[in-house]
């Protein structure tokens, strides 16, 4: 009787040393699942998007480019800018300026390099600025989903 409880025990321990591991491995290389986004907008420009990737083909991405994007939406500055253009369209350098609080253009152009440095915002010929159009829903989905983290659209 006594053996063939420490043969259980020994049996249990194994399955709870297997699922622990695959749960490990689940969140280190996610497979088989799907990551989805999506959005449309009729103003400033009339634009549809969806992104379905597979999550462990993003997390082997290299991870520069991304976090160029997520340091340059990470100031609040830079957040402002990008709103106003989401929701106005191009904007003069005076616009974003007074928009972002800034109180030169030294600190506007800093944040606008940032931005267009990543790619989320150019520059037009009127020498305006502008989200680019294949950045609009990409960067309002960011906006979103850093105020779910951080817990803004509960409640």
């Amino acid at each position: 009787m006594e053996q063939e409880w420490h043969e259980r025990i020994e049996a249990l321990e194994r399955r709870v040393a297997a699922l622990e591991g695959a749960a490990r491995s689940a969140a280190v290389e996610p497979s088989g699942g799907r990551v989805s986004y999506e959005g449309s907008i009729a103003e400033p420009v009339e634009l549809e998007w969806r992104i379905d990737v597979d999550p462990a083909r993003v997390l082997a991405l290299d991870h520069a480019p991304r976090t160029e994007v997520l340091s340059a939406l990470g100031h609040p500055a830079r957040a402002s800018i990008v709103a106003l253009l989401a929701t106005s369209g191009p904007q003069t350098t005076q616009a974003l300026q007074a928009e972002a609080g800034l109180g030169s253009t030294g600190q506007l152009y800093h944040h606008l390099k940032a931005l267009t440095g990543c790619g989320l915002v150019d520059q037009d010929k009127r020498g305006s600025y502008r989200l680019r159009p294949q950045a609009v829903v990409p960067a309002l989905v960011l906006l979103t989903a850093a105020s779910d983290v951080s817990g803004q659209l509960r409640g």
